[in-house]
């Protein structure tokens, strides 16, 4: 398993937020289709958040996070600072 996580703070990042909540059916068409697509995950914090994109590999990932700025650009009216980006090799991963 790969993991990608996109740490969104700054300009944006808190109207994103807003909208993911409000948009959660096209976000989970958007990523679910991801080929390897396992696990996705959006958390607010203070004045943005996180998502966390878990697939079988790193290509899984990459195209997760390509979809996502897609995405972005297209939907968010105002232009958001780009997000800070964490990936590896998923040492535990388990949902219910």
């Amino acid at each position: 398993m790969y993991a990608v996580v996109r740490t969104y703070s700054g300009q944006g990042a808190s109207e994103l937020f807003d909208l993911l909540g409000q948009r959660e059916a096209d976000v989970k068409a958007l990523i679910s289709g991801v080929p390897g697509f396992v696990s996705y995950a959006a958390v607010r914090s203070g004045d943005g958040g996180v998502t966390m994109t878990v697939c079988q590999d790193k290509a899984g990932t990459d195209e997760s996070s390509r979809r996502a700025s897609e995405w972005v650009k297209a939907n968010l009216s105002a232009s958001a600072s780009p997000p800070a980006i964490t990936e590896g090799n998923a040492v535990l991963q388990f949902g219910s």
